[in-house]
């Protein structure tokens, strides 16, 4: 039989499986895991652009142009890295709710074999 975590675990994503798959929902949770990697970069940045403008432009020989791109690159790095974080722990998730599944179904029908 099932553990009662594993009973647990095939309620729960029952529930909320198809919430989770949405794009929307994928965005949405992993936004602030995916910030906390992104942000950073993007404050040090925004910190040196302007409170440091002549070393950055020494610096970085680079034009104001290229530093929106640089922002514009972060912030799809982070929309990027929230949805494949989330999809790929929606996959995992999705793949141990099948085996528990499949798990359930093979010990029902063995259980209705021996009777």
């Amino acid at each position: 039989m099932l553990s009662a975590e594993e009973e647990k675990f095939l309620q729960y994503w029952e529930q909320r499986r198809e919430v989770y798959s949405s794009t929307k929902s994928k965005l949405v949770r992993g936004l602030p895991g995916a910030s906390m990697f992104g942000l950073p970069v993007l404050l040090l940045l925004v910190c040196v652009y302007l409170f440091f403008p002549d070393w950055y432009m020494k610096i970085s020989a680079t034009s104001v142009q290229t530093f929106f791109v640089i922002i514009t690159a972060i912030l799809i790095f982070i929309v990027g890295f929230a949805f494949a974080r989330m999809h790929f722990k929606w996959e995992m998730s999705e793949q141990a709710y099948l085996e528990l599944k499949h798990k359930k179904k093979l010990q029902i029908h063995k259980l209705n074999n021996h009777e």
